[in-house]
């Protein structure tokens, strides 16, 4: 087939044509290569010098470069191998201790016997198969024990969290502050908000609400299981994501149309769920900035979530519902409070769960019962004519105890994972620690706290808890206790 003159397009000289393709005559950027002499070298030295930077701290860094440079090529499996060689060297060891400690002389096979036991038993417990029976072992608080403040606020803290190392901790207040601190020293550093152009860029849609004063008024945070990522979430409708490493802003995502109320992290994920005034209940994948999947069900504002390792999300709403969100099957499990608003949630497995109510009653659940399996009623009554009194799960009238007021709302429960050891909060002066039983709930001890305590969360270990009080409520100002100190809280915990 012939083409006709001046038409089709031409393509490069004959087969030895001297004609060459400009395209061929120069290297482009991405594969041309830099190579550096010794003079460049050393006047890249002299710069840093003049800059401030000391040759120790670019030798400390030039070693972590090295150290991450090492394992940059291995697979994901070779990472696992790593991981468990690591862990059971670990292990050999501590028990290597605990024989030295005992003089026993047993042969290599019972010491193996006794790694495989308690590596199964640690796994168990990670799991949530297994629970450990930790609330026998707290001793009553001595009179020296309380709270004390290692972490100051303008306002109140609505939101507290902890690395899974138990070394750092996180808090929101409504001011808009996000603080990072350390648990043993108490020193904090904030995250800064980047300009609106970066917001722009990170992908925060141009839609601030009525009161701009307020657009940066934080409500939820959370943090993931790797301490790699930062979520928080309040009046601007979006879902920030902070690096924990830089503490720079890395993502905004948009999507809820009204107040983000409550974030957490799938364990051992990079999996976020959101929950919203807007009713609906979102999730994320914070690795690949994407957005996965949204779910519905309530019908008004959801107030608290919790997850564990399924893909299951555990949130309750001012409707008096709590509902288990089962997100691959995109099905919900309501279960339905006797006649109060639920204000807090949490898991303490997978089958059972724990829940606060604005009437001042502290509810357990099991998955395969629609209702209470048991009710803690007035759990933080405000003492009246100088009586106060107890529940037993009855559904009684309890006189002389006001749980009408909002200083007894439960407004924040907390349980150590993969134990029975629980806590509850409120604004009553009081932080009670409970202990979770087959189908029932035991009161432990009062630790005393004034203020209203909005957000609570365990050591792994069990050996401290820590609180975010403040002056206000968490979502409003139905109360007001001038006599409080907005902060992050903490105590410890005696184990036998």
């Amino acid at each position: 087939m012939k083409y006709p003159k001046g038409g089709g397009f031409k393509r490069g000289g004959k087969k030895g044509s001297s004609d060459v393709d400009p395209f061929f005559e120069q290297e482009t950027k991405k594969r041309r290569k830099v190579s550096y002499d010794d003079e460049d070298i050393e006047s890249i030295e002299s710069d840093d010098e003049e800059n401030g930077f000391k040759g120790e701290d670019r030798k400390g860094g030039d070693e972590a470069a090295e150290e991450e440079d090492e394992f940059a090529d291995e697979t994901a499996g070779e990472k696992r191998k790593r991981l468990a060689e690591a862990l059971l060297l670990r292990t050999r060891e501590a028990q290597r201790r605990q024989r030295e400690e005992r003089d026993d002389d047993d042969e290599d096979d019972e010491e193996d016997d006794d790694i495989v036991k308690t590596l199964m038993k640690k796994q168990q417990e990670d799991s949530g198969r297994v629970r450990r029976a930790l609330a026998s072992s707290v001793q009553e608080p001595l009179s020296s024990d309380e709270f004390r403040i290692i972490v100051k606020h303008r306002k109140s803290v609505v939101s507290v969290a902890l690395s899974d190392d138990d070394t750092r901790g996180f808090s929101a207040s409504k001011d808009g502050t996000i603080v990072h601190w350390d648990v043993s020293s108490g020193k904090s550093d904030k995250y800064k908000w980047p300009s609106d152009d970066i917001l722009k860029s990170h992908g925060m849609k141009v839609r601030e609400p009525r009161s701009k004063k307020h657009s940066r008024e934080t409500l939820a945070l959370a943090v993931s299981s790797d301490g790699r990522y930062l979520a928080t979430g309040g009046v601007d409708r979006h879902v920030h994501i902070w690096d924990v490493r830089t503490r720079e802003h890395v993502q905004a995502f948009p999507g809820h149309r009204n107040t983000v109320s409550c974030l957490c992290f799938r364990h051992g994920t990079a999996e976020l769920y959101s929950g919203s005034f807007d009713r609906s209940v979102k999730a994320w994948n914070v690795e690949d900035k994407a957005f996965v999947q949204d779910s519905f069900g309530h019908q008004d504002e959801v107030l608290a979530i919790d997850a564990l390792r399924k893909e299951r999300a555990l949130t309750v709403g001012r409707d008096r519902n709590m509902l288990l969100h089962k997100m691959p099957e995109t099905s919900r499990t309501i279960y339905r409070a006797p006649a109060s608003s639920l204000e807090s949630c949490c898991f303490i497995s997978d089958t059972e769960y724990l829940s606060g109510s604005d009437n001042g009653t502290v509810a357990l659940w099991g998955m395969l019962k629609k209702k209470p399996l048991f009710l803690l009623k007035n759990a933080h009554s405000i003492i009246v004519d100088g009586s106060t009194a107890t529940e037993n799960g009855d559904h009684s009238y309890v006189e002389n105890n006001n749980s009408s007021t909002a200083s007894s709302w439960v407004s924040s429960v907390a349980v150590c994972r993969g134990s029975d050891l629980a806590a509850s909060g409120a604004g009553n002066g009081f932080v009670h620690l409970m202990a979770v039983e087959a189908s029932s709930i035991r009161p432990l001890f009062k630790l005393p706290l004034t203020g209203f305590v909005n957000s609570m969360a365990f050591a792994k270990s069990g050996k401290f808890l820590i609180a975010g009080v403040g002056q206000e409520m968490r979502f409003g100002r139905w109360g007001c206790l001038k006599s409080a100190q907005n902060g992050v809280a903490i105590h410890s915990l005696r184990l036998s």
